[in-house]
């Protein structure tokens, strides 16, 4: 009899925690190395929030919470969904979990049985298939190339529909590729699922707040308000608040869901970190003026970054809607070798030699399902930045 269980078999670890973990390791050997990898604002969380941490903590608000989270954060929830997304939930049909991570894999947990679908496009966040198969679901996968800019099209998305779909994810602004949706492109993708009534929607929309230019963010159930009965959708403090370490994610849908969600979660963590949640009551309820600063910031981090990328020999680099990602393609490199003399076959190889040669880490295409690729994440300073692309740069030049 086998100790661990198979289910770890359909699985992979993290491809972004992996180079974050050895863009960690090289610099405590003394390698001078610039890490990418990781999707984390470099912005401390802002004084109002933290103030509500600490304010909370000497109230004595330091014991368990309810499981789906306490009454006060629920309503700031199902209030930033009406202000913000003109969507009514009452504080009933909304979830508080330990990051967004825990709230989709209850979901995929309460929801999925052997044999059951999930259609996801790539490139995908790492964590969406491995957690289908986790919970005994079967990911498809479906691709949405460079050439369409990153974004999934409604008639791949019907051919992907079988009656074995139980849901469809769905994720603007994309972690990794940064694409972000119009109300246009979302609406040709609404129409789709309209057609398959069976088939539920699990919305990521954690990078809500991060889109540039005059673009305007818009969530399924706001464009077609007929799935509301069939959609879950998820958001979070993490990205916008600059709250990753506080690990505070929530979703608001239909009430047996949540109430399922609900079940799942009181047998395996209960209620998220109380001082936690006090401090989303403030990240929602409290001011927003930083939101549009830190946008700024990172829009102009965006554009040099594309900017320098496109002038790698060998790289071609989208400029993307929003989030703090770039997904460049690395295929002008494929063939080439590398100033090591080894030959660059794949993507992960050239995200390897990069990392050797130059100390930049990045993490590879093929993780989040489509390559040749690579994601850089430009939440870190102009300086690091710049100095980043240079590498680049010279290691592009030196492969033959």
């Amino acid at each position: 009899m086998a100790f661990l269980a198979d289910a770890l078999s359909r699985v992979k670890p993290s491809a972004t925690i992996a180079v974050s973990q050895k863009a960690r390791e090289l610099k405590a050997k003394g390698r001078d190395v610039i890490g990418l990898g990781a999707g984390e604002p470099d912005f401390d969380t802002p004084d109002n929030i933290k103030k509500a941490a600490i304010d909370a903590i000497n109230r004595g608000e330091t014991k368990y919470t309810p499981i789906s989270g306490i009454p006060e954060l629920r309503k700031a929830i199902a209030a930033k969904f009406k202000r913000e997304n003109g969507l009514e939930y009452s504080w009933e049909q909304t979830i508080v979990g330990t990051g967004g991570k825990q709230i989709l894999f209850n979901a995929f947990m309460a929801t999925l049985n052997p044999g059951d679908e999930v259609v996801i496009p790539a490139p995908y966040w790492v964590s969406y298939p491995e957690m289908v198969s986790l919970c005994g679901g079967t990911p498809v996968i479906v691709s949405a190339t460079q050439e369409n800019n990153f974004k999934l099209q409604a008639a791949d998305l019907d051919k992907a529909i079988t009656p074995k779909t139980k849901w469809f994810v769905f994720n603007s602004p994309s972690n990794p590729s940064g694409a972000a949706y119009t109300h246009d492109e979302l609406k040709a993708l609404t129409d789709v699922l309209l057609k398959h009534p069976h088939v539920w929607v699990l919305t990521d929309d954690m990078y809500e707040h991060l889109t540039y230019g005059d673009f305007k963010f818009v969530t399924p159930v706001e464009v077609e308000p007929k799935l509301y009965d069939r959609t879950l959708t998820m958001n979070g403090v993490s990205k916008a608040y600059a709250m990753t370490g506080w690990r505070i994610g929530y979703a608001a849908g239909p009430l047996q869901l949540i109430k399922a969600m609900d079940m799942i979660q009181g047998q395996q963590t209960s209620g998220a970190t109380s001082i936690a949640q006090w401090a989303a009551v403030e990240a929602l309820n409290g001011t927003q003026d930083f939101i549009p600063v830190n946008k700024k910031i990172f829009e102009g981090r965006r554009d040099l970054v594309v900017s320098m990328l496109n002038q790698a020999k060998g790289i071609t680099c989208p400029s993307p809607e929003g989030a703090f990602y770039v997904y460049p393609s690395c295929a002008g490199l494929i063939g080439k070798k590398a100033p090591s003399g080894k030959v660059i076959e794949t993507d992960e190889d050239f995200v390897s030699e990069l990392l050797e040669s130059e100390g930049v880490a990045v993490v590879h295409g093929s993780a989040f399902g489509l390559g040749p690729n690579f994601r850089i994440s430009y939440a870190t300073s102009e300086a690091l930045l710049e100095e980043a692309c240079k590498r680049i740069q010279r290691f592009c030049a030196a492969c033959k």
